[in-house]
């Protein structure tokens, strides 16, 4: 391991560490505006959808398999069930997609 390794792993700490400590320290003991805090409420759902989003379509030959998938996994959360049975129903509906059409 050359010396670019040790730099590297020390530029990913203070890139890391720079956007944690920026709110901290200046933002300390003040209270953001309501819309402010509504937008950064929403933030991790926005990233998860932008992460997961693209996946549905590359995650077999067939789209449709993702397209069903994603559809059906939305559909089950919608009607209020929880994570589990959120990943499980949707895998029983993508095996059984799997099976006739596979």
């Amino acid at each position: 391991m050359g010396a670019w390794f040790w730099w590297m792993i020390f530029g990913m700490a203070v890139v890391t560490y720079i956007p944690r400590a920026i709110p901290l320290t200046f933002l300390e003991g003040r209270e953001l505006p309501e819309a402010v805090q509504n937008v950064l409420r929403n933030i991790p759902y926005a990233v998860l959808g932008a992460l997961i989003f693209p996946a549905v379509f590359f995650i077999q030959e067939n789209v449709w398999f993702g397209v069903i998938g994603a559809v059906s996994a939305f559909a089950i959360a919608f009607a209020g069930a929880n994570v589990i049975l959120v990943v499980l129903g949707t895998i029983a509906i993508l095996s059984v997609y799997g099976l006739w059409f596979g």
